[in-house]
């Protein structure tokens, strides 16, 4: 099983979704294993708070997201959608779309966020890892859109971000046929990172999350910040841009390249000798 590590976690959404920080890593999991981890409204609500709680979390400089197994995210709870199961009254409303239309299951945050994708990422469950930073995933990991076959049309970015992702004509593909992706192939064709054996999932997580630890966390959030900002660039000037000025406004003292220098040249001979 899938779970978070560290001190007692805490619980959003009614417990639906599970969070807990250690070594400055907050570990959040959507926790509804019996009806596959699916979107209620609770879960929404709670996956949002968990991770802008640990956006604002002096302690967290990484984020990790994955499911209580089997499954990562099966997409919105359709049977709460279609009024089958009553949607609760004490649930807080989630934000409205972003600026930009996109609907967000969990806010923007500087933070880097690692999607552990356990097991399957179905239709509103894929768009919520492809709202994540970069993906790795289980051998058992499975994704889909299916907002074809039950006839809806997206909202959480799926044209946009599997696009960008893995390129138009495949992202068609999937969105026309509803079909499912392998962990392996997902591999080749660049929507997940890695692929272990289920059992070393959240052991390469926590380790990428600790190489990412070690680095200078301003230096980590610059970075990302630059990511989204030439993401929106519409010409490749722009984008050089971008990068250009994130490099001259960049300022760092000579002590404290200093001082992260010698880090940097200890872990470059350790990794040569691993």
């Amino acid at each position: 099983m899938t779970e978070p590590v560290g001190a007692a976690p805490r619980t959003f959404g009614q417990g639906t979704v599970l969070s807990s920080v250690d070594d400055r890593v907050a570990t959040v999991t959507l926790n509804r294993p019996e009806a596959r981890n699916a979107l209620s409204a609770a879960l929404g609500r709670g996956l949002w708070d968990a991770i802008g709680d640990a956006g604002d979390d002096p302690d967290v400089d990484v984020v990790i997201l994955t499911g209580t197994d089997p499954a990562f995210c099966a997409g919105v709870d359709l049977k709460e959608l279609s009024g089958e199961t009553p949607r609760p009254t004490d649930v807080e409303p989630m934000p409205p779309r972003d600026t930009n239309g996109l609907y967000r299951f969990f806010p923007l945050i500087d933070k880097p966020i690692i999607g552990a994708i356990n097991g399957v990422a179905v239709t509103g469950g894929f768009e919520v890892a492809l709202q994540c930073t970069f993906l790795v995933a289980s051998e058992k990991a499975r994704f889909a859109d299916t907002h074809s076959r039950i006839g809806v049309m997206p909202g959480g970015g799926i044209t946009v971000l599997m696009a960008q992702t893995i390129g138009v004509r495949r992202a068609i593909e999937l969105s026309i046929t509803g079909n499912f992706l392998s962990a392996d192939e997902a591999f080749r064709i660049g929507l997940v990172n890695h692929v272990v054996p289920h059992d070393e999932l959240m052991p390469l997580a926590r380790r990428l999350a600790a190489d990412i630890v070690s680095n200078d966390p301003v230096g980590v959030r610059r970075l990302l910040q630059n990511y989204r900002s030439i993401a929106n660039a519409a010409t490749l000037d722009e984008a050089h841009l971008i990068e250009g000025y994130m490099a001259e406004t960049w300022q760092r003292t000579a002590e404290e390249v200093a001082r992260r220098r010698d880090a940097v040249m200890e872990r470059g001979r350790t990794q040569k000798l691993g």
